[in-house]
């Protein structure tokens, strides 16, 4: 829309393809014809077979994949929680306060995840709080990780919020309370539900951190993934890695849908004058 020309945007057209194909489209392409490939010695794979997508609804395959559905779906309200509410109270902070609180939430997205599972690692392995060989740590790892995403997407939010709403709430006598649940948060809601998505794809494809963390009893996806191609099954890796991303696109065109419904809902300019 920028490009008025023909000759410029069919140029930018040819630009974007160019870019685009050998970047980012191709390399996942390459993944999804391996995941059907039972051998390959040429240009393209051959003997097309869904024998490795048929050994995913057998074995561990399927428990690896809820396992990673849960981790992430609890990381995620977990950092959306924690982030959201810390953004919230890092509104009223200046100075070197807000810094600070910025700098701790940031920290763990400045060092290698695997440095966040080391340190969780020596924390919790011995009394009074003893994690572990659980799954909770590993859940507790994927929240540290992803916890700056949601607190960094609810505190760009803030900024842009106007405060025309709760100004005028407060000043007909709504508690700030009620202000927080029926006027800012509703108004927030279409950066939460980005803000859970982002952290719900980054959990999904955790694995420094979860390497160094997970119990035997609870193997995420990209553990298995990595397993089996560290095993030298490349083709059985790239149909368990297909079946990652799919999902993982499920689940964010699922909160797309609940972002954009929530973004062309506006709440009462005075809801606290309504009845509930």
């Amino acid at each position: 829309m920028l490009v008025h020309s023909r000759s410029g945007r069919w140029t930018a057209w040819a630009v974007f393809f160019v870019l685009f194909l050998p970047v980012f489209a191709l390399p996942f392409l390459v993944v999804l014809m391996a995941s059907f490939a039972t051998n390959w010695s040429g240009a393209f794979p051959s003997h097309p077979t869904l024998t490795h997508y048929q050994d995913i609804t057998k074995g561990d395959s399927a428990h690896a994949l809820t396992t990673s559905l849960w981790t992430a779906l609890a990381a995620s309200v977990l950092a959306l929680l924690v982030g959201g509410w810390a953004a919230l109270a890092a509104e009223r902070l200046r100075g070197w306060q807000r810094r600070l609180l910025d700098t701790l939430f940031m920290l763990p997205v400045a060092v290698p995840s695997v440095v966040v599972g080391l340190s969780l690692l020596v924390a919790f392995s011995k009394p009074p709080l003893l994690l572990n060989g659980t799954r909770e740590i590993v859940i507790l790892a994927h929240t540290v990780l992803v916890t700056a995403f949601a607190y960094q997407s609810v505190s760009a939010a803030l900024v842009r919020l106007d405060p025309a709403y709760e100004r005028s709430a407060a000043s007909l006598g709504a508690r700030p309370a009620y202000v927080l649940w029926r006027i800012r948060l509703p108004l927030l809601l279409p950066s939460l539900t980005a803000a859970a998505g982002l952290c719900f794809a980054l959990s999904m494809g955790e694995l420094s951190a979860t390497m160094m963390l997970y119990p035997p009893d609870w193997l995420p996806l990209p553990v298995q993934i990595y397993g089996a191609t560290n095993r030298g099954s490349l083709y059985s890796g790239a149909a368990l890695a297909v079946v990652l991303m799919v999902t993982t696109l499920l689940v964010l065109l699922g909160m797309s849908r609940v972002r954009t419904r929530a973004s062309y809902r506006c709440p009462p300019l005075f809801p606290f004058l309504l009845p509930d």
